[in-house]
């Protein structure tokens, strides 16, 4: 839950309002304008990233009896996704630094600052993507271990393992097929999307089975 509500936070009330595309005199603007908005969008993400990593490890615990080799590669490429998005974070903070008082770089103009800041955003979205193959792997293989354990049914690791191959086709088709982006982000709307607010509520609701036997994989 905590996973959800801080990245949707960053992205649909912080980037989605302040990120005009195409336009970087007016992003700018919108930063400038809103900076502590922007800064508390940036922690938004750091509790996010730090969640998945108790993620990663948490659900290793939980399918470690179905077969501990095949739930350690998943936490491993959870954990790669993490690293991938925390240090991507970078890029995101760049534009408070191009955009401040600090004068990082005091022989470029405001419009070229502002390009700057623009870009460093673009390559943050991108940042994302390449996280996400990461992650479509990782949801791949964590619905393939539910749907062998009997801690959970088996419809719920049928819809995590779609939710995998949703994020990997968005991911590569940004960077294979990017006339095609608009389609595919709508697969991550409805499967992804669905996917994880099923296992959210799964999980909070109902919960795993203890103290039952584990098929052996």
């Amino acid at each position: 839950m905590i996973v959800i509500l801080s990245g949707l936070f960053s992205e649909m009330f912080v980037r989605s309002g302040m990120i005009v595309p195409g336009d970087a005199n007016a992003t700018a603007a919108n930063i400038t304008e809103n900076e502590s908005l922007f800064r508390l969008g940036f922690v938004s993400d750091l509790v996010m990233v730090m969640s998945d990593v108790g993620l990663a490890v948490l659900f290793y615990l939980l399918l470690k009896p179905v077969n501990q080799g095949v739930s350690m590669l998943a936490a491993f490429f959870r954990l790669a996704q993490a690293s991938v998005l925390g240090i991507n974070l970078l890029h995101y903070y760049l534009p408070l630094l191009l955009l401040g008082d600090g004068n990082y770089l005091s022989g470029f103009s405001s419009e070229q600052l502002n390009s700057l800041s623009l870009f460093f955003l673009n390559a943050h979205s991108y940042g994302y993507h390449i996280s996400g193959v990461f992650f479509g792997i990782s949801c791949v293989i964590l619905g393939y271990l539910m749907y062998q354990s009997m801690s959970f049914p088996k419809w719920l690791g049928i819809l995590v393992a779609a939710a995998g191959f949703s994020y990997l086709i968005d991911s590569l088709t940004h960077f294979l097929l990017p006339e095609l982006t608009s389609q595919s982000e709508i697969l991550v709307l409805t499967i992804a999307v669905a996917s994880e607010l099923t296992l959210c509520l799964f999980l909070l609701i109902k919960g795993v089975k203890t103290n039952v036997p584990q098929a052996q994989v």
